[in-house]
């Protein structure tokens, strides 16, 4: 990951082939991040892999590590992951400024998870969202189901959870999910824009305004951790991400 400022907007642009999985080293980058949001005036984040915006968590990762841990070992590795990964997520969420998501192509999972931390999402027309989790009998585990409740309908949070299919840019656009719909390669352009007009209104009332119109379901947010561990120790689980681990198409051969 990379980060930079001009003037007041601060950039997060992830950059880790082939989508931006989340696993240990992005969450160390993310960590080492979170300082820089002291003195910013607005955040941005973005993706310079082409592929999308980001795949969600690194699976493979989690099954190869887990694979050479005790049950309760593993469990707690999982746990201390979900802890560090919600906490960052949280800092971004609640950061007392405007925060701004561009996204195009993949946006799945944790991707999503993380898009749906920021105040807005500008989407160009490549953009998909899915929480493919239910496919390998798992939650989304990085809050994003309270998150996404928060900003849109429950019929819509049940049909991506419970049937794992993609939401198009243009249909995320109407459910609320996305507040900027751009042409392909333009998201960028557009979350600029839209960063540079939140600029211009005083720090204190954004921060106010952010307050009560954004709470963090905090509460909710680690039932779902709860709920995603209970899951994860079940052996269909295991098999799941075995089968995705051992699979050898591509990065994300599992999702629609």
């Amino acid at each position: 990951m990379n980060w930079s400022r001009n003037g007041r907007l601060l950039e997060l642009e992830l950059d880790r082939p082939p989508c931006n999985e989340i696993g240990s080293v992005a969450l160390e980058e993310l960590e080492r991040f979170l300082p820089e949001l002291e003195d910013a005036g607005a955040l941005l984040v973005h993706s310079s892999v082409e592929a999308g915006f980001c795949a969600g968590a690194d699976l493979r990762e989690l099954y190869t590590r887990g694979r050479e841990l005790e049950e309760a070992k593993r469990l707690d590795a999982v746990r201390d992951f979900l802890t560090r990964i919600h906490a960052v997520l949280d800092r971004i969420d609640a950061a007392p400024i405007p925060t701004v998501a561009a996204v195009h192509g993949v946006v799945f999972g944790g991707g999503l998870e993380l898009a749906l931390c920021c105040d807005l999402v500008v989407a160009d027309r490549t953009a998909r969202f899915a929480f493919p989790e239910l496919r390998l009998g798992l939650v989304p585990g990085f809050g994003g189901i309270p998150r996404l409740r928060r900003d849109v309908s429950n019929s819509l949070v049940r049909d991506l959870l419970f049937t794992g299919r993609s939401l198009g840019a243009a249909r995320a656009h109407a459910a609320g999910l996305v507040s900027q719909l751009t042409a392909p390669g333009r998201a960028l352009e557009g979350a600029r824009a839209a960063s540079a007009q939140a600029l211009k209104f005083d720090p204190a009332a954004i921060a106010a305004a952010k307050r009560f119109l954004k709470p963090l379901p905090r509460e909710d947010c680690h039932g779902e951790i709860e709920i995603f561990l209970d899951l994860f120790r079940r052996p269909v689980v295991q098999d799941a991400l075995r089968r995705f681990a051992e699979h050898d198409t591509g990065p994300l051969p599992y999702l629609p």
